[in-house]
């Protein structure tokens, strides 16, 4: 069973850059897509990005306006989403996800995905 875990969440000026990674371990079953979801308190847990294991396709939200980079690093096991000039609308607990046999049209769903990470906290102060 895969397991994930999140790191480097914290608490940021506005403006500035925060790294977060999520590390995967486990047997991997092959193709599989990992998502970043962020929840801020009150709000439902919303899609941020997702990058696909077997072609690195990536997909991200449209209200990131390009903030927001996610990669990989497969011989880590490990994906990282970049985010620059921060916003404190940006604060929430964020989580990555694993999704088997993705396509296109189901990833920002978030029920479809079937292993979660603890979440890593990321706050924003203005």
């Amino acid at each position: 069973q895969v397991q994930l875990a999140e790191s480097g969440g914290g608490l940021v000026q506005a403006g500035e850059s925060l790294r977060l990674s999520c590390v995967a371990s486990g047997r991997d079953v092959g193709s599989y897509a990992i998502a970043w979801f962020r929840q801020a308190p009150g709000k439902e847990r919303e899609f941020v990005t997702a990058i696909t294991t077997y072609n690195g396709a990536t997909y991200y939200a449209d209200s990131l306006n390009g903030r927001f980079t996610l990669s990989s690093d497969n011989a880590k096991n490990t994906v990282y989403l970049q985010m620059n000039s921060l916003k404190p609308e940006d604060t929430a607990v964020y989580y990555c996800a694993r999704l088997l046999n993705p396509i296109s049209s189901i990833i920002r769903n978030s029920a479809l995905y079937d292993v979660w990470g603890q979440g890593t906290q990321v706050t924003v102060a203005s």
